[in-house]
């Protein structure tokens, strides 16, 4: 057996790849037999990091986003940037805690959950986002009780739970009651960063009972920092912005 396959068969594959590589470099710098092994071990480690964070990103379903550099903290007329970058820094993570972003339509809440769960995935934690819509879509598809229990146990596994756009569809009990199960999995063991377009004053309006919605509510905040934004549409100004340039260059 090679050496290139006796270095795959023990795991060692891009050691393997870049054989021929390293050897040059070993003769080169006349590097004795500790200095390569080292050199091996850096690459193999660097790699596997490389390997692991790409893992990661793919599971977490973040697809892609704005960084939060591009985001304009002078636009919203109300924003706890102090919270948002603490909240950046992963600083609720350790305790369990949630991160709650209220804000009206078009004013960065997803964006700004999007790069806290970047930075988690980045930091070595697993991560989920999700839309509501589609996690309990995902659920009420289930056809029986042990399927709907290895779904929700795969929205408890992660170490960061996003949950999108909670309040833009009204819920029935199933939907209700699903919602409620995959928080209470949750709860005081793993966090959960939740977007809602709605005051939770609000939420009983979009769920079958009162009582519901109270437990829910109960539920995602004990434990929890709630940042609300308030002001006007990114999109919309972006919208008008693009209107006006086209309305200018027509009139040159």
């Amino acid at each position: 057996m090679s050496l290139h396959q006796q270095l795959h068969a023990i795991g060692l594959r891009h050691a393997a790849m870049h054989l021929d590589d390293i050897l040059a470099l070993a003769a080169k710098k006349r590097w004795g037999p500790a200095q390569v092994l080292e050199h091996v071990a850096a690459l193999e480690s660097d790699d596997r990091a490389k390997k692991s964070l790409e893992r990661r990103l793919n599971r977490s379903h973040l697809g892609r986003f704005k960084a939060i550099t591009d985001f304009d903290w002078n636009w919203p007329k109300r924003i706890d940037r102090v919270a948002i970058e603490s909240a950046l820094q992963l600083d609720f993570l350790s305790g369990a805690r949630n991160v709650i972003l209220v804000a009206p339509n078009g004013l960065g809440k997803t964006m700004i959950a999007k790069n806290i769960a970047h930075q988690a995935v980045v930091a070595g934690h697993s991560v989920l986002f999700v839309t509501a819509a589609q996690m309990l879509l995902d659920l009420c598809a289930q056809e029986s009780a042990r399927a709907l229990d290895r779904r929700l146990k795969h929205y408890a596994r992660p170490r960061l739970l996003c949950i999108d756009e909670v309040g833009y569809l009204s819920y029935d009990n199933r939907n209700a009651d699903l919602l409620f199960e995959v928080v209470s999995r949750r709860y005081e063991q793993k966090s959960l960063v939740l977007t809602t377009n709605l005051a939770f004053s609000e939420w009983p309006t979009i769920f079958p009972s009162a009582t519901s919605a109270t437990a829910l509510i109960d539920r995602v905040i004990h434990h929890a920092e709630v940042i609300a934004l308030e002001g006007d549409s990114f999109r919309r100004r972006e919208a008008e912005a693009a209107a006006r340039s086209r309305h200018a260059a027509k009139s040159r």
